[in-house]
């Protein structure tokens, strides 16, 4: 997987996972297009943060600097974005497919974000993972510290994003 090739190892990681009534290619479609602002509990949470809620759609994460590292259709998608993601505005960092394995600036950390389609006829088992690594104990106690109060949060909204994903293929 893109996700084991970026990012093998890591400090944290989340994983949620839903079953859709659908073929892969259908869900992966879908999930590309889905409009995540659409839910209350997406929207809230995103202007918790200081972040734009309004058209949160995979297609463009880039405005929240994530950057795609890898894409195999129907299959897998993986983002990735490095910074001090427990300071204000997270210090993001520039990187991209190319440069993201290298990264390794002390203070800071990078992270992976992938959606993971496992197809077997009508049914899809679609899972998102977050891994993230420290580049350095400093970072990797601040980043702890943060997670301690963010994860949840962050949970909330990758299982509301799962949600939103099945009712959009399913109805």
């Amino acid at each position: 997987m893109l996700i084991d090739e970026f990012l093998p190892e890591y400090d944290f990681e989340e994983t949620h996972d839903i079953r859709i009534g659908a073929r892969a290619p259908d869900v992966y479609a879908k999930l590309m297009d889905v409009d995540f602002s659409e839910s209350v509990i997406v929207k809230w949470l995103l202007r918790l943060r200081g972040m734009s809620s309004e058209g949160v759609t995979i297609r463009n994460l880039r405005k929240f600097r994530f950057e795609t590292l890898g894409e195999v259709a129907n299959k897998e998608l993986l983002m990735g974005l490095a910074g001090r993601f427990w300071t204000p505005w997270g210090d993001l960092q520039m990187i991209n497919a190319e440069n993201f394995k290298a990264f390794d600036k002390k203070g800071y950390a990078k992270a992976v974000w992938n959606f993971s389609l496992d197809g077997s006829g009508d049914e899809t088992h679609l899972k998102t993972e977050t891994r993230i690594r420290c580049l350095d104990a400093a970072s990797r106690k601040s980043f702890g510290f943060y997670w301690t109060f963010i994860q949840p949060f962050s949970g909330l909204i990758r299982m509301e994003m799962l949600r939103m994903i099945k009712r959009r293929v399913e109805n």
